[in-house]
């Protein structure tokens, strides 16, 4: 005897709860290889904001210019990772200026990075 259920399964849904064999399953297009562990540290970091947006605003920027930061630099950005996400978004995207206290070269640099358009794929 079988029990009817009360609420009725949903239907699979091709796509949703499998990945097709020609899509990455990383959001970074490079490697940590060669990179110092600070380095490798700050990378991941950037890609796991926890927000999407967030994460390819700040990810992307660290994919191209991680290797090129020196020591002050990665000061800079390790303090603009901490920068709650709605507040670094407004400052990017201009909605709010940048506060004295945050602002720096690396961020000036990230906000250049998305103005232009070197941030598209």
């Amino acid at each position: 005897m079988r029990l009817a259920l009360y609420i009725p399964l949903a239907r699979p849904r091709p796509g949703f709860w499998r990945l097709r064999r020609d899509e990455k399953t990383a959001m970074t297009e490079r490697s940590s290889d060669g990179l110092d562990a600070r380095r490798r540290k700050l990378l991941f970091r950037a890609w796991r904001r926890g927000v999407r947006e967030m994460d390819l605003i700040v990810g992307r920027f660290a994919d191209a210019h991680i290797a090129a930061l020196d020591a002050p630099g990665l000061d800079d950005f390790e303090r603009l990772i901490e920068v709650p996400n709605a507040e670094l978004y407004a400052w990017v995207s201009g909605a709010e200026a940048v506060p004295q206290v945050h602002d720096s070269a690396v961020l000036r640099q990230l906000i250049a990075f998305h103005q232009h358009g070197e941030a598209t794929r």
